[in-house]
């Protein structure tokens, strides 16, 4: 695939590390805050509903609008909710990802993918300040995204087609990773990318590989030599 990309650009949240290493630490939050997480899932649900209707449209004030949303289901004003959202969830989380563990040879497929002159880029639905250095491997990256700060989430094409600008490279040949068909290969491919998707080994044994993904892998250092060879 090398010849076929000029970046490789990736999810954080399920892609970066194991999904259950963040539920073992999520669970008390949630149980604690439970009426207001349920309240901002059904938001992001709203919000993501909206941008089917509206594909290539952006919110210039993602944050604004977002707590918009929350207040008229929760009460309050927006100012204030936006402040609670920050710091609960944006800042909040932050202590909870410094324990969680990414998977097995980042540092090592990142490396080799810019040692090879390919540009890497991040694109996150959550900020990507919340994971702070994003475990070593930001000094890396040519650009890091917040889709939220694009003002729209994935799958929308906004953050998609605004990553591969800030990278320099036309979509067409740009690799994107990530961990959901709904939001990271339905998203990326559909402004011309081309996707990668991680499996769990166990799934990958039973046969199981994503629709449409041009590469399904279960190891960073199975990814590296799909890419590069």
């Amino acid at each position: 695939m090398r010849s076929e990309i000029d970046a490789v650009a990736f999810d954080i949240d399920g892609t970066l590390y194991p999904d259950a290493a963040l539920h073992r630490i999520i669970i008390p939050f949630i149980v604690r805050n439970l009426s207001f997480m349920i309240d901002f899932g059904g938001v992001r649900k709203q919000i993501r509903l909206w941008q089917e209707a509206h594909p290539a449209q952006r919110h210039d004030d993602f944050f604004r609008w977002q707590a918009s949303l929350m207040a008229e289901r929760r009460g309050g004003d927006v100012e204030s909710m936006m402040e609670y959202i920050d710091d609960l969830i944006y800042e909040g989380w932050k202590p909870l990802f410094r324990r969680v563990r990414p998977f097995p040879h980042l540092l090592e497929t990142f490396t080799a993918f810019r040692e090879s002159g390919l540009k890497i880029g991040i694109l996150s639905d959550f900020l990507p300040s919340q994971k702070e250095d994003i475990w070593g491997l930001a000094p890396l990256c040519d650009c890091i995204l917040g889709s939220e700060e694009c003002g729209a989430l994935k799958p929308s094409p906004v953050p998609f087609l605004d990553l591969a600008s800030t990278l320099g490279v036309e979509p067409s040949r740009v690799l994107y990773v990530g961990n959901s068909q709904a939001s990271d290969v339905v998203g990326a491919s559909g402004v011309g990318m081309k996707t990668a998707c991680i499996v769990h080994p166990f799934a990958r044994a039973l046969g199981k590989r994503i629709p449409d993904a041009d590469i399904s892998f279960t190891s960073y250092r199975q990814l590296t030599g799909d890419v590069l060879k």
